[in-house]
């Protein structure tokens, strides 16, 4: 069985983010999508509500699972024998993180390989930074953030 781990912050998740799982959901076996938990970042949603908002988004997903995990992406994987950590990216500056991160997970578990996978053109400028700043100033995001959390998203950031 091929599994995947999709880790990423998801604060708060976009159809970026949906169109990534989508695709991998044709690719994988089962998708886990791990909410990172960092008590070093501030977050704009706690753990629970990016768990939750992403649960509501992939319920309908018959191979998508989600987790929340505090420690090494890289051990979740050997914790539910993934061998693959999927990360999509939009532009140079986004690879040239990932990349350098991908390297620094390979020295911590070779095991484990980083796979790319670029957005879709659509979802090309979809930043969380930049909806919550849209939010901040009236904008619409319904292009940008699934149906079913934008009255979550549009509360949090508009008051």
């Amino acid at each position: 069985m091929k599994k995947a781990l999709f880790p990423g912050s998801f604060d708060p998740p976009t159809h970026g983010h949906l169109n990534i799982i989508h695709r991998a959901m044709e690719v994988f076996d089962e998708i886990h999508v791990v909410i990172a938990v960092n008590p070093q970042k501030n977050y704009a949603f706690t753990a629970e509500e990016r768990f939750e908002m992403i649960k509501t988004l992939t319920e309908d997903f018959e191979n998508v699972y989600v987790h929340l995990w505090d420690r090494l992406i890289v051990d979740f994987a050997d914790k539910i024998g993934a061998k693959v950590l999927l990360r999509g990216v939009r532009a140079l500056a986004d690879f040239n993180y990932e990349f350098e991160l991908s390297m620094m997970n390979k020295g911590l578990n070779s095991r484990v390989e980083t796979l790319f996978m670029p957005t879709d053109p659509q979802y090309f400028v979809l930043r969380s930074s930049a909806i919550r700043e849209l939010v901040r100033l009236g904008g619409d995001i319904t292009s940008m953030v699934p149906g079913p959390i934008i009255n979550q998203v549009t509360e949090r950031f508009s008051g």
